[in-house]
């Protein structure tokens, strides 16, 4: 991996956060391998061949005792060792009782990832009172702080390797938008911009079907679904989830993001577009209407990464303006 001593340097940052100095020392092991840095786990005399392990602080003020005294039973925790750059990048641990896995945690160590880790724990509460046919979110075990930290601990759902059908991720997208067009209506609206200041000013118009304010996970991506055993769509990772944007951003993320996995953004930008009405036929928008929803959906996902101080795809004037810049009738 290109950047594992960026990741081990930001892993032993979070192990200061959650692991303080206390009475004694253990030791703990990358997986697959120190070179390939993925999970930090409970060492075990089988390690012995990955070579040294990393030492972890024990005592009573770490996050596994804190765990374990929230959740009841002595927990032992896997900690993910995260990607270099991330806007969101926090803390995520799975916790693990006697019986295996119980729980995943994430962690706001930071303004903003405090704000996201509290808004997806209000998110799962309020799916939990108005459960869906189709969509099956984890539920919320625990929210609270530790040593000025957000702590949201979740349910484990039972991934599988199954695949996705189009069918149903489009009936999750559907779902998805009119439990946020309900949620409106009821007054606990949470949009996110759609202009973002880093593309013309032209750009940033009112696109049509600004004003149906549906809902939108916000980051429906192949990495944050699958395909439930009784036939229904496992969804994780709710923490960008809003309301007030057009019917079928859900659909277009989930393209891109896979577009993305073998096209430059700007490639994949266009070809989104280009797809738009097939992707959103299936939600009742004509071919126009469907790339103007690209149009917006692919401004409003510029503007996140604006504010949020991280461009993964690059400056949005390589990317994004090109293709919107000769869209002005649509916008």
């Amino acid at each position: 991996m290109r950047d594992t001593t960026t990741r081990l340097r930001y892993l032993h940052e979070v192990l200061a956060e959650l692991y303080p100095p206390g009475t004694s020392r253990g030791s703990r092991t990358l997986l697959p391998h120190r070179l390939v840095p993925r999970r930090l786990v409970p060492r075990t005399r089988w390690h012995a061949a990955l070579g040294r392990g990393v030492p972890v602080w024990d005592g009573p003020d770490t996050i596994e005792t804190h765990l374990s005294q929230v959740l009841g039973t002595r927990i032992r925790a896997v900690v993910h060792v995260r990607p270099a750059r991330r806007a969101n990048r926090k803390p995520v641990l799975e916790a693990h009782g006697e019986g295996g896995l119980i729980a995943f945690v994430k962690i706001g160590d930071s303004d903003r990832t405090r704000e996201l880790v509290r808004h997806e724990g209000e998110v799962l509460r309020l799916l939990a009172d108005h459960p869906m046919k189709v969509v099956v979110p984890p539920s919320v075990v625990h929210q609270g702080t530790w040593r000025g930290l957000e702590v949201l601990v979740v349910s484990a759902l039972p991934v599988t390797a199954a695949p996705a059908p189009r069918g149903l991720r489009d009936a999750a997208v559907a779902e998805i938008a009119s439990f946020g067009r309900r949620r409106m209506a009821a007054g606990c609206e949470r949009s996110e911009p759609a202009r973002p200041r880093a593309v013309p000013a032209r750009a940033g118009g009112t696109p049509p079907h600004d004003h149906s304010g549906w809902g939108w996970h916000g980051d429906f991506a192949p990495w944050n679904v699958s395909a439930a055993p009784d036939g229904r769509l496992l969804v994780w990772d709710w923490e960008r989830f809003a309301t007030g944007v057009p019917l079928g951003f859900d659909a277009l993320h989930y393209y891109f993001n896979r577009a993305l996995r073998r096209m430059r953004p700007a490639v994949a930008a266009r070809s989104c577009l280009a797809q738009a009405g097939l992707l959103l036929e299936p939600f009742g928008l004509s071919s126009a209407e469907a790339r103007g929803t690209a149009a917006h959906y692919l401004i409003t996902l510029a503007d996140r990464h604006h504010r949020d101080g991280h461009e993964p795809l690059g400056p949005s004037s390589l990317w994004l303006n090109p293709l919107v810049d000769h869209l002005e009738s649509l916008l």
